[in-house]
C-alpha cells in the first residue's frame, strides 16, 4: 500500500465509509461547483511538495533548538562534575593535589561524601521543572500561544535562567534555578519536533522526525568541545552555554513559520492556506486558485448543512470544540486514552534508559570529555538505521526491536563483573544500550505524534515529555546505586518497555488525522 492511499481515503471521505458511487458523484459535483477542498497532507502531497527547499529551510532552522535543549540538559555533566576525593571518617580531602574551587559546583560547595546527594537532587529537580514545563507550554503551544510563540517563549526563558544560574551564591539558589531553567527546557524538544515535523508530506514525515535527533547528539558533542574551553569554571560554562538560545529566539524564531496545521484547527484557514502557498511557492510548484483546507472531519456539505439550519451560532460552537482540545479530550475517547497510558509508560522507561546511560559516564573512570563526545556520536548511526528502516518495517516493529535490544545488552552488563578488561566489556555492553535506547527515544517522538490528531497532539505529547521528564528524575538516583545495579534496573527497564509497545497500533502508512473525530471514524474505516 502507498503512503498517500489511506491518505487520501480518509480526507476525501472524512475518515468515515459512504464511498458509493451516488455519493461519490454527489461530491464531485460540489467539488467542481465550489472549488477543490482537501486537507492539509493532501495538499502537501499533491500540490505544495512534501519536502522540498521550503521545507529544508524551515527544519533545519527550527531542529537547531534541540541542540539548544542538548546545551542546557547535559551542562551537568561537566558542571556538577566531580574532582577526585578521598572520604575519612572526620571529613574529606581532594586526591592528587586538589582542585580549582570553581572548576564544578561540587569543588565550590563541597557536594562529596555525606553532601554528595544534593548533586543528584540538583539535577532531579532540572528534569521535575521539565515535567512541569512541558505540559504547561503542550497546552500554551495547542492553544492560543501556537508552536512559533511557544518556542521562542521558552527559549527566552532558557537564555535568562541559564545566565542566572551562573550568578548562584549558594547551592540551593543553583538548585532552584536549575528547576527554572527546567521548566522552559522541557518542551523546547517536542515544540521544535512538531513545528518542524507538521508542515512535511506524509510520505517523508517520518524520515524527517527520526533526523531532529542528529541536532540533539550535535549538541552534547558540541558541549564536551566548550566545557573543555572552560575547565575551570562552571559559571563561565553557564554563560556560554545560555547566550546561543537567546540569539536563537531572537535571529531564528522570528523568520520562520508557524504551522499549517495549527492555523486550521484554530479556525484560521487563510492563514493555513497562505502557508501552503508559500512552501509551494518556493518549492516550484503551484497550488489551484480555487483550493481551500479541510480539517479531516468535514464533509462537503458541511457548510451547506449549517446554512440550511441557520445555525451560524452552532458552526460557531463546533469550530471552538474542534480548536481546542485538551488532554481531557484524549482521556473522553477510549481510543486515545489507552494509547496516552501506554505512551506515558514506555517513554518513561525509555528515558529512565537513555539519561541513566548518559549520566552514567562519570562512572566510567575515563577521560570526560572524550567519554561524552563518543557517546554521543555512538548515538548518530542508531537516528540513520531507524529513519532507514522506520518506513520499511513500520514504527511498531522498530520499537520493539530497539528497546529489547538496549535491554538485553543492559542486563548482561549487570552480570559483568567492573574489574581489568572486563570493565571494557561491561562498557561495550553499555554503548549498545545507548545505541538501541537513543533510537527508540528518537523513534517515539514520530509514532507519539502519529498516534493522537493534531488538535490535541502537543498535549499528548507534553503528557509523554512529562514521563520522560519523570524517568530523568529517577536516572541520576539509579546512576548513584553503583556499578553493577544500574545495569540491571536499565535491562529491566528496556524489556518491560519493549513488550509494553505489542500494544500499540502500527501507524505506518496512516494519514495524520487533524481532529478527533477525524482519527475515530479513520479507526473505524480500518477495523471495518
Amino acid at each position: 500500500m502507498s503512503t498517500t492511499e489511506p491518505l487520501l481515503s480518509a480526507c476525501a471521505g472524512g475518515g468515515a465509509g459512504g464511498n458509493d458511487g451516488e455519493e461519490a458523484g454527489k461530491k464531485s459535483r460540489q467539488s467542481s461547483s465550489k472549488g477543490r477542498r482537501v486537507c492539509i497532507d493532501e495538499a502537501l502531497s499533491s500540490y505544495a511538495g512534501e519536502f522540498g527547499r521550503w521545507q529544508l529551510r524551515h527544519f533545519v532552522a527550527v531542529s537547531a533548538a534541540w541542540a539548544l535543549e542538548a546545551l542546557h540538559t547535559m551542562v551537568i555533566i561537566f558542571a556538577d562534575r566531580e574532582p577526585p576525593t578521598s572520604c575519612a571518617g572526620g571529613g574529606w580531602e581532594w586526591a592528587g593535589g586538589g582542585a580549582a574551587a570553581s572548576s564544578s559546583t561540587v569543588a565550590e560547595w563541597g557536594l562529596v561524601c555525606g553532601e554528595r546527594y544534593k548533586v543528584g537532587l540538583a539535577q532531579a529537580v532540572f528534569f521535575a521543572g521539565c515535567m512541569i514545563g512541558a505540559g504547561v507550554f503542550g497546552h500554551l503551544s495547542d492553544s492560543f500561544l501556537g508552536r512559533k510563540g511557544s518556542l521562542q517563549v521558552v527559549c527566552i526563558l532558557n537564555a535568562a535562567f541559564g545566565l542566572l544560574t551562573a550568578a548562584s551564591p549558594n547551592y540551593w539558589a543553583y538548585a532552584a534555578l536549575r528547576l527554572l531553567t527546567g521548566f522552559s527546557t522541557g518542551s523546547v524538544g517536542v515544540l521544535a519536533f512538531v513545528l518542524a515535523t507538521e508542515p512535511v508530506g506524509p510520505a517523508r514525515r517520518g524520515a524527517a522526525g527520526m533526523s531532529t535527533f542528529y541536532f540533539f547528539s550535535g549538541g552534547i558533542a558540541a558541549l564536551a568541545g566548550v566545557a573543555a574551553l572552560f575547565p575551570r569554571s562552571w559559571r563561565l560554562l553557564y554563560v556560554v552555554t545560555s547566550i546561543p538560545s537567546l540569539v536563537f529566539a531572537v535571529a531564528v524564531v522570528p523568520f520562520v513559520s508557524e504551522s499549517p496545521r495549527w492555523y486550521l484547527v484554530r479556525r484560521r484557514p487563510d492563514d493555513a492556506l497562505r502557508v501552503i502557498r508559500a512552501i509551494a511557492a518556493t518549492n516550484g510548484r503551484a497550488v489551484p486558485e480555487d483550493l481551500t483546507l479541510k480539517l479531516d472531519d468535514e464533509d462537503e456539505d458541511d457548510e451547506e448543512e449549517q446554512g440550511k439550519e441557520g445555525g451560524a451560532g452552532m458552526a460557531k460552537a463546533a469550530a471552538a470544540a474542534a480548536s481546542s482540545g485538551s488532554i481531557v479530550d484524549v482521556f473522553r475517547s477510549r481510543t486515545t486514552r489507552v494509547r496516552l497510558v501506554l505512551s506515558v509508560l514506555i517513554n518513561l522507561l525509555t528515558s529512565v534508559v537513555y539519561y541513566g546511560l548518559s549520566l552514567n559516564v562519570v562512572n566510567l573512570k575515563t577521560n570526560l570529555y572524550v567519554t561524552v563526545v563518543v557517546n554521543s556520536l555512538a548515538e548518530m548511526p542508531a537516528y540513520l538505521l531507524t529513519a532507514l528502516l522506520l518506513d520499511r518495517f513500520g514504527r511498531k516493529p522498530l520499537a520493539i526491536g530497539t528497546m529489547l535490544l538496549s535491554g538485553i545488552f543492559c542486563t548482561a552488563g549487570s552480570l559483568i563483573p567492573g574489574a581489568g578488561i572486563m570493565r571494557v566489556a561491561r562498557m561495550a555492553c553499555g554503548v549498545v544500550g545507548i545505541f538501541g535506547m537513543a533510537a527508540t527515544y528518537n523513534l517515539l517522538f514520530i509514532y507519539t505524534a502519529e498516534l493522537f490528531p493534531t488538535v490535541v497532539r502537543n498535549a499528548a505529547l507534553g503528557c509523554t515529555a512529562q514521563a520522560t521528564q519523570m524517568g530523568a528524575i529517577v536516572a541520576p538516583l539509579v546512576v548513584m546505586l553503583g556499578e553493577r545495579l544500574p545495569f540491571a534496573v536499565f535491562g529491566a527497564s528496556g524489556i518491560v518497555g519493549g513488550l509494553l509497545v505489542f500494544y500499540l497500533p502500527e501507524t505506518m502508512n496512516k494519514p495524520l488525522y487533524d481532529t478527533m473525530a477525524g482519527l475515530e471514524e479513520g479507526e473505524k474505516s480500518v477495523l471495518k
